[in-house]
């Protein structure tokens, strides 16, 4: 039986000075964005439930300047922050810079305009790690170009801004890029490494080979491998075929049959995995947080891995 007792012990976070639980709560329900989630969220839910994240023995937060209208994402964080006088003592937390959302500009000033808002919605002078946030939305050759967004988040790192400096994003062909680059120390990958997709088998060795250390976000793939998916139909934030249907409820028959909840093997399916330094997992309510840790803990007989390590669905079902 695998077990995790007691407080979560810190990993290193690859190269960088920080070290994480294996934990980190995301931000992005949090920021209240029905069209991908499909729900709303109360301001005064998400500032309790940041709040019971700091309160808890895994206080690593992901949010982004993209998460939410106008910010909301971090303005829910900074007034949680500000209401402890600033990010408390061995707290982690990170944040993404993104495009502008009316335009589509990702220019280097507008990594600059995004970083500057995420530090007055933060309430800081500075982040422990800042990521570059979908950069999928424009071309991998304008991204990298001398003067470009990449280098003006490196130029940020080495302001003393941002302690360190990821990159955050979706297709593993194109993030495989940018971990080649050299120029990040962290690859947050999401929806792609789970109980149900393995895309990014291939990205997370690469990543690791070069150095970064490895998030890995969304491990219920926005729902269903929490759910079920009778109770939400969706996958990585569209609708799951059949096929995907019918492959989620052999996995939840399997758990059942051994009495683990399809949540708890969806979030340890990550977090035993070495070469994860930390998983990333949306909550959206105080009272979530705790269960999330306990689901984290608990007790899963070692036989399930491999009957579950079968059924995940083909890399021809996936277009992402």
């Amino acid at each position: 039986m695998s077990a995790r007792p007691g407080a979560f012990p810190r990993r290193p976070l690859g190269r960088t000075s920080l070290a994480v639980p294996e934990i980190c709560f995301g931000g992005g329900a949090l920021s209240s964005m029905p069209a991908a989630f499909g729900y709303e969220v109360p301001e005064e839910r998400a500032v309790a439930t940041v709040r019971a994240v700091l309160d808890s023995d895994a206080a690593f937060l992901d949010t982004a300047a993209g998460y939410g209208d106008d910010g909301r994402g971090e303005r829910v964080v900074g007034a949680a922050l500000a209401e402890r006088g600033g990010l408390p003592p061995g707290a982690v937390l990170a944040t993404k810079v993104d495009r502008d959302p009316a335009t589509g500009d990702f220019s280097a000033a507008q990594v600059r305009r995004s970083f500057e808002g995420s530090l007055e919605r933060l309430g800081l002078d500075h982040v422990q790690l800042l990521y570059l946030h979908d950069p999928e939305h424009i071309p991998f050759e304008r991204a990298v170009a001398p003067g470009g967004p990449v280098d003006e988040l490196v130029r940020v790192r080495d302001e003393g801004l941002a302690a360190h400096i990821g990159v955050a994003g979706g297709p593993v062909d194109l993030m495989g890029r940018y971990v080649a680059t050299g120029a990040f120390e962290v690859l947050l990958t999401h929806n792609r490494w789970t109980l149900i997709d393995r895309s990014a088998d291939a990205l997370i060795d690469a990543a690791r080979a070069a150095g970064l250390a490895v998030v890995n976000a969304a491990p219920f793939g926005g729902g269903i491998l929490a759910k079920g998916p009778d109770a939400h139909g969706r996958y990585a934030y569209r609708e799951a075929n059949d096929a995907i249907l019918g492959r989620v409820r052999e996995i939840e028959a399997a758990c059942a049959r051994h009495d683990v909840p399809l949540a708890a093997a969806a979030i340890q399916f990550s977090t035993r995995d070495p070469r994860i330094a930390s998983t990333a997992i949306g909550v959206t309510r105080p009272e979530r947080v705790g269960e999330t840790l306990r689901l984290a803990r608990l007790p899963i007989p070692d036989e399930l891995w491999p009957v579950v390590e079968g059924l995940a669905a083909p890399p021809s079902h996936w277009q992402h």
